[in-house]
């Protein structure tokens, strides 16, 4: 008996050793990343080949510390359960370094709750709701793209300068659209304190009846408008608004409209004037976007979305996290992120500690139909770190780690 505990000690330590050899000599790094690929595909298909853009750059020049990156991406189908299922099974079955990804507002947070619980990674790339980094915030999740609170807070810049006193909103009646015009109605009213809010139109997203809602926004009588819906909604609204005529002598400020993944499928209905978020990749003149560009035009054959940039610089910023902390251990992962700066096709930007908001900028601009088709002109860049609340303000909206 004796005997045969020692073989069974001597095999257990023999198979224990070789796979910590196993583990240690590892030659690959991997991270999970989650998106809405089937339900949005106008953003999350250009997003994709950033991204994979982004892997090859990266292994092509030495990978992760000598190791090459691999990304395992796996579909949400739009749904938080599923995303947080794909979140499970990215970690438990492929082992992966780190989550990244997400587009819709709700999944984000499903799967940054899933981080926090598992104790998890998990840089966002897309999801922009307010919540993600403040009043659901936690110290395993970071965010990548400027959040609501930022771009409202440039839109507002602009917005607060016109002559209009009766506003309405026109938002998708989910996380994302709540949040937006929540925050810009608050940045908006302290800024102008004499404006009236007359009307509220909250469609269901992605199920948008442009009719009745133009109706109504047109019965309120407003003088501006804040939209917030995007993709097919936004086409639908469009064409309807033209239709009854509801954007003559109104101003409209729209956010992410000036994006080409969503100007593009309006074309020539596309509406002049629109004070707009958004990204004119071909107006965009310095040395980063400049490389980003010709590598991406050179792999592709296409120009860059916004998407595109998103993807791209979330695996850029992922393998710089993983280099530098030269560990797979989140928690150094963390202590690494905080604080860090690096650069991107927009310019130097970094991760705050205090929030875990990265400091990347937007633009804003103006649409305007060139050749049949739909641009963002006037565009200029804002820097996030110019549109973020001040550490008390933070401290009072997120909840200690």
């Amino acid at each position: 008996m004796q005997r045969s505990k020692r073989f069974l000690g001597a095999g257990l330590a023999i198979v224990l050793g070789g796979l910590a050899q196993s583990a240690f000599a590892q030659s690959e790094i991997k991270i999970g990343e989650i998106n809405s690929y089937s339900v949005l595909p106008a953003f999350t298909e250009p997003y994709r080949k950033g991204w994979q853009l982004a892997v090859e750059e990266v292994n092509a020049a030495g990978g992760v510390n000598g190791k090459k990156l691999v990304v395992i991406s796996k579909d949400d189908g739009g749904k938080p359960a599923d995303a947080q299922t794909a979140a499970n099974e990215l970690v438990s079955s492929e082992n992966v370094a780190m989550l990244t990804g997400t587009y819709l507002s709700n999944i984000g947070l499903a799967v940054s709750d899933f981080a926090n619980q598992k104790k998890v990674f998990f840089l966002a790339s897309e999801p922009l709701t307010d919540s993600i980094t403040w009043s659901k915030g936690n110290r395993y999740t970071f965010r990548l793209r400027p959040s609501n609170y930022m771009q409202a807070a440039m839109l507002v810049e602009e917005a607060a300068k016109l002559p209009a006193k009766r506003w309405a909103t026109i938002a998708p009646n989910y996380e994302y659209g709540q949040s937006a015009v929540g925050v810009f109605k608050k940045l908006m009213s302290e800024k102008r304190p004499d404006i009236q809010w007359v009307d509220e139109q909250w469609p269901p997203q992605g199920k948008i009846d442009a009719g009745p809602v133009v109706q109504a926004v047109a019965a309120a009588n407003p003088d501006a408008i804040f939209n917030v819906t995007f993709g097919a909604d936004l086409v639908k609204l469009v064409r309807e608004g033209n239709t009854r005529g509801l954007f003559k002598d109104r101003t409209v400020v729209s956010l992410l409209t000036g994006e080409p993944e969503y100007l593009d499928p309006l074309k020539d209905e596309t509406p002049n004037g629109w004070i707009v978020t958004g990204y004119n990749w071909n107006s965009i003149k310095t040395p980063e976007h400049d490389a980003f560009l010709k590598a991406f035009q050179a792999k592709y054959n296409d120009y860059p979305r916004l998407g595109s940039v998103v993807g791209y610089q979330t695996i850029k910023a992922a393998a710089l996290i993983l280099a530098k902390a030269n560990s797979t251990d989140p928690e150094k992962l963390i202590a690494v992120t905080e604080g860090l700066s690096m650069p991107s096709p927009f310019g130097e930007m970094s991760f705050r500690k205090i929030d875990h908001q990265s400091t990347m900028g937007a633009f804003v601009g103006k649409t305007a139909l060139k050749d049949g088709k739909g641009v963002m002109v006037d565009q200029a860049y804002r820097k996030g770190a110019d549109y973020l609340p001040s550490d008390t303000e933070v401290e009072k909206l997120r909840p200690r780690d």
